[in-house]
């Protein structure tokens, strides 16, 4: 094999390639990338029999073949190359990848024992790039970081008619979002995907301004998969086995006691106040109609306060958060005002789980559909 490459778009596809793969693995061999010529130049592909990645880039093939090299190590070669055309080369174990006067010599791993790249293929739908990332950035913090229980470390893809929901929960918190779905000529079936939340959000990263993007499911050898393509790119993902719980039937239809707040206000007044607590504890925010004051006893040595404005409507309510689950979903929010709305239960002394949405300002609800809910720890009072 001998090619010659632009490097910024050579060092781009390696490290797209890589991005996926784990930073360990049992197999060595699924820590290198495959590279083969094609008819305009160059495939570059990783698989991990969970994820894969595939991305294509013009290239002077000068000698067609393919090789088997380690990819991580590659990935930092190439992003320290001079600015220089790569010049890549192979005599029978070793690669030569050079630019400019810098030249490095690698050993090739045994292609022939690297697994076949999965191909989906069958109907796709088409979402908004733009969208797509940031529905993925908003959700995917809800998400479980626990392998005890794999269910819930993914992200719910839900396809209708002409929306693709998404949501994921940690149990302590939902949330969930709808953006646009083109089915294209495809009949609209109804389907569902749960996703591993760490591969969505890198694939959201990836494809972010990449104008839309494909996505398509598929059985392959009874395994379920869900293929990503944009911009010559794709990325696949085994799907997560199990039944995702029934959460969309938590957030209420309508909540008539909530409170409106600037959004930026209340990130940091809660990061101040909460300097004092411990790990794991709570903030006490209290309601009223003079405003919202947060509250954290930390210990004997450390307690803190902060007033900050709020238009409430409905009932004044106290309930304790953690901080860090609120700041998760103001974060997401992306909008100047934050409506923080209370849910009720049936015992009157147990706070409902709070609903956080957008709101355009200070009387007009948000346009988008995002929501988050997250479950009080305790009513204080």
């Amino acid at each position: 094999m001998k090619f010659q490459a632009n490097r910024d778009v050579f060092s781009e596809a390696v490290s797209f390639a890589v991005k996926l793969l784990p930073q360990r693995t049992t197999l060595p061999i699924l820590s290198g990338v495959l590279i083969e010529t094609t008819d305009t130049g160059l495939q570059l592909s990783s698989f991990d029999y969970e994820v894969s990645a595939q991305t294509e880039i013009p290239a002077d093939v000068e000698e067609p073949g393919r090789v088997l090299v380690s990819g991580r190590l590659l990935a930092e070669i190439a992003a320290k190359l001079p600015n220089a055309p790569v010049r890549f080369s192979t005599d029978d174990s070793k690669i030569s990848v050079r630019a400019g006067s810098a030249n490095f010599t690698l050993l090739s791993m045994p292609v022939e024992e690297y697994p076949s790249i999965p191909q989906v293929s069958g109907d796709a739908g088409l979402v908004p790039a733009e969208e797509f990332a940031e529905a993925v950035a908003q959700v995917g913090v809800a998400a479980s970081r626990d392998d005890v229980t794999p269910v819930i470390t993914g992200v719910q893809l839900e396809v209708g008619d002409n929306t693709l929901g998404l949501v994921a929960t940690d149990r302590y918190r939902v949330a969930i979002r709808q953006i646009d779905w083109d089915n294209g000529t495809t009949s609209g079936e109804a389907q569902t995907a749960l996703v591993p939340a760490r591969t969505l959000t890198e694939i959201g990263k990836t494809f972010g301004h990449s104008g839309t993007v494909s996505v398509s499911i598929t059985n392959r050898d009874d395994r379920e998969l869900i293929a990503f393509t944009a911009d010559k790119k794709t990325v696949t993902s085994l799907l997560i086995k199990g039944n995702f719980p029934p959460v969309r039937r938590l957030f209420p239809e309508q909540v008539d006691n909530y409170a409106v707040l600037n959004t930026a206000e209340l990130i940091e007044a809660t990061r101040r106040v909460a300097l004092v607590l411990e790990r794991e504890a709570a903030l006490r925010y209290t309601f009223t109609a003079d405003g919202l004051t947060l509250e954290a006893i930390g210990s004997e040595q450390a307690q803190a306060s902060e007033s900050i404005d709020a238009l409430l409507t409905g009932q004044e309510t106290v309930v304790s958060l953690k901080p860090q689950f609120l700041l998760d979903g103001l974060g997401a929010v992306h909008s100047e005002f934050v409506r923080i709305s209370f849910t009720k239960t049936e015992n009157p002394n147990k706070p409902g789980p709070v609903l956080i949405t957008s709101q355009t300002s200070k009387d007009q609800a948000g346009s988008d559909s995002y929501k988050y809910l997250l479950q009080p720890n305790l009513l204080l009072r």
